[in-house]
């Protein structure tokens, strides 16, 4: 996990030129959407621009409590929503220090989908390859060395896509910038950005691999459609992605698909089908709502990989001594 911190987030001006005014917004739970119609740019792009947040409530895979459904009554929305409030730090077992409260988190709305994934149509992620049963087998954190552990908690990436893009428990937002040919996204966790050219140009050599891959956007009428590929081969599109170090990659193979429609003033629909030949038998696709916020977005100040690295490596080592000095005393 990571702290949630002080900063406001500097202009993305120093990364590309913006020319229509951005509203700054921020950690808190957007507002409901509205149906007024999309604006578009002064050159005449559907307007994206501004902070999106994506809620995290709605399960990723589809419970088995809602089989055969894909969409919630209001109802069993608010039964949820008051389910969860009901929950909301509770004391831990004991034995169990507990972790963080619901201050810190953000999970937002529970939407009426009864999971993100909404292809396969069962609302569960296809099958694993053998290759990808045998990551996932695999996958459990070491402290052997520094590279055992997730990305994330190196601050390095939370994971690189489409985990970036994927809403979580909290910090779930992503600023939007545009001009004229490009599409900016920083995205609030790890502060991460992604600079989208909308000019056709082709994809850089395969050679070449970054952690948020090599995006190639255009628009399809209303929506913008971003394809990215070339993502580094320590990225990993499984799931659970928290479960994984920082070597059980996808591969060179990873594709993604992203849809970004403002279908209102205040919301986007967002849908990214991911294909992972490597890890599963065919690819899947996820959607959920992204609402306008007008609140402020902080920085995301990565500490783990400067204090926690070093605890959890030197516990490491402290444990093994301890067991080398059992063994030579005979007591274990």
């Amino acid at each position: 996990m990571s702290h949630r911190i002080v900063c406001l987030l500097g202009a993305l001006a120093v990364v590309i030129a913006v020319t229509a005014p951005v509203p700054v917004a921020g950690q808190a739970a957007a507002s409901r959407p509205k149906t007024s119609p999309a604006p578009k740019t002064p050159w005449g792009d559907p307007d994206l621009q501004g902070i999106w947040n994506a809620s995290g409530a709605t399960p990723f895979e589809r419970p088995s409590a809602f089989k055969g459904r894909d969409v919630l009554t209001d109802d069993e929305v608010a039964a949820l929503e008051d389910e969860a409030r009901r929950g909301a730090d509770r004391p831990p077992r004991k034995g169990d220090p507990g972790a963080y409260n619901e201050f810190w988190f953000n999970r937002g709305k529970q939407t009426k989908q009864t999971s993100m994934i909404v292809d396969p149509p069962d609302g569960r992620l296809p099958p694993l390859t053998a290759e990808g049963q045998a990551a996932k087998k695999n996958g459990v954190r070491g402290a052997n060395s520094w590279e055992d552990r997730h990305l994330w908690e190196r601050c390095i990436t939370r994971g690189g896509l489409p985990n970036a893009m994927f809403p979580r428990a909290y910090n779930n937002n992503a600023h939007i910038l545009q001009a004229p040919g490009y599409v900016a996204i920083v995205m609030e966790q790890i502060h991460e950005a992604r600079i989208i050219p909308l000019d056709r140009r082709p994809h850089v050599s395969q050679n070449i691999r970054q952690w948020l891959g090599d995006s190639r956007g255009h628009w399809e009428g209303n929506t913008l459609v971003v394809v990215t590929t070339n993502l580094a081969d320590k990225v990993s599109a499984l799931q659970p992605w928290a479960d994984f170090n920082s070597w059980n990659g996808s591969g060179e193979t990873l594709r993604l698909v992203e849809r970004f429609t403002r279908v209102g003033a205040d919301t986007i629909a967002y849908r990214v089908t991911v294909e992972d030949p490597k890890m599963y038998t065919r690819p899947w696709t996820v959607a959920f709502p992204m609402t306008k916020s007008q609140e402020q977005i902080y920085e995301y100040a990565c500490h783990e990989g400067n204090y926690a690295m070093e605890g959890i490596l030197a516990g490491a080592r402290a444990d093994e001594k301890a067991a080398q000095e059992a063994a030579k005393k005979g007591t274990r």
